[in-house]
């Protein structure tokens, strides 16, 4: 089986040139099922954003039009039991947390089952994967109990701001109050670290900073923001309306003294101390201080295909693997495809370059 990737703009196969392609120059190379993933520049991957579909209860400004979206066929959702596949390779790969996204995760009917079937996977040093999920919470109340009960350890909920008129703006639903539940229910639910993100946008909500990171620490919870990217489906991110870190962190620093906590290794967000403790704020920079040589993540979408990056061209299509090669050459064809999709992993996003072209699709195709 060799690995095909995908041209998101056009959607279209490279050929699969024997030897010819830079994208297959290293397969005679490729480590034996089982070693860990790791790209040509040195970075080990152990975390797999799992994408459950593009659906969301929400019409986030940043995110997707309120109408006219191209939602993904049906017959190309991944299953259940595909998905599974993926994630038990992936795991004996080195892949140690699972990170269930959207669209909004909670509107899958079987989520309770995908959190069970996943947190039955144990890595090859039989140690349980981590089972985390990013989700707008609406559905919260009524599933947690049964998703904890199935095996989730951790939550990151998104609250852009705490004001009804400005939800319901950027949202285009009356729907604050189902979050806040969400968010409660969460609260009390004894899952740590919660965090709540919010993306920080311009004359919107930069005037909110304060007052989110005191709800979240009032709910035991980390807040995060995030620096607005170029991921909305209808292409219209202005850099100028983007908060950058540095003006997040001027407006908190006249309410707290911030201490930088050292250690943080893969994870997206940067993190201070308010006062010296305990309690949190993070920011996630990938516009004006970029991560990328940290990097651990991949993305796998709804759709079925791998993705080295959030802003990758390039996308790894998994569905033909699945389903129409024999049973039996599953496993070996999964593993392949994941390894070839960490070798064409770039160095980084290349944002901050003139040439950057956005990726075809919107965040919530992706996967948060």
């Amino acid at each position: 089986m060799t690995a095909i990737p995908v041209m998101i703009g056009r959607r279209m196969p490279l050929p699969a040139a024997s030897g010819s392609s830079d994208a297959f120059a290293a397969e005679a190379a490729v480590p034996a099922a089982g070693a860990p993933l790791v790209d040509t520049h040195g970075r080990v991957h152990r975390d797999l954003r799992i994408s459950l579909t593009d659906r969301c209860s929400l019409r986030c400004t940043y995110c997707m039009p309120e109408q006219g979206n191209e939602w993904l066929a049906k017959t190309s959702i991944l299953t259940l039991d595909e998905i599974e596949q993926i994630a038990r390779v992936a795991a004996a790969d080195g892949i140690t947390t699972f990170r269930l996204t959207g669209g909004e995760p909670l509107l899958r009917t079987d989520i309770v089952d995908v959190v069970r079937r996943l947190a039955a996977i144990e890595g090859p040093d039989g140690r349980p994967v981590q089972i985390a999920m990013t989700t707008n919470g609406i559905r919260l109340p009524e599933l947690l109990p049964g998703l904890v009960e199935a095996g989730l350890q951790r939550l990151n909920i998104s609250i852009d701001t705490l004001r009804r008129d400005r939800f319901h703006a950027l949202t285009r639903r009356d729907r604050l109050d189902d979050v806040l539940a969400g968010i409660a229910a969460a609260a009390a639910s004894g899952l740590r670290p919660l965090k709540l993100n919010a993306v920080a946008m311009r004359d919107v909500n930069d005037d909110e900073l304060v007052d989110l990171v005191e709800f979240a620490t009032a709910h035991d919870a980390q807040m995060r923001f995030i620096e607005q990217m170029p991921l909305d489906a209808g292409h219209t991110w202005d850099r100028t309306r983007m908060v950058t870190q540095d003006e997040i962190l001027a407006a908190l620093s006249r309410r707290w003294e911030l201490t930088p906590v050292p250690g943080r290794g893969g994870a997206p967000a940067a993190r201070w101390t308010l006062d010296g403790g305990p309690h949190t704020v993070g920011v996630i920079a990938s516009v004006t201080a970029p991560f990328c040589g940290d990097c651990d993540r991949l993305r796998l979408t709804a759709d079925g295909q791998l993705r080295n990056c959030l802003f990758s061209t390039t996308e790894y299509d998994l569905l033909p693997i699945l389903r129409t090669e024999p049973a039996a050459a599953h496993e070996a064809g999964i593993d392949r495809m994941l390894r070839s999709c960490v070798h064409g992993k770039l160095p980084g996003h290349a944002i901050n370059d003139p040439a950057f072209l956005q990726p075809a699709r919107g965040m919530n195709a992706i996967g948060g």
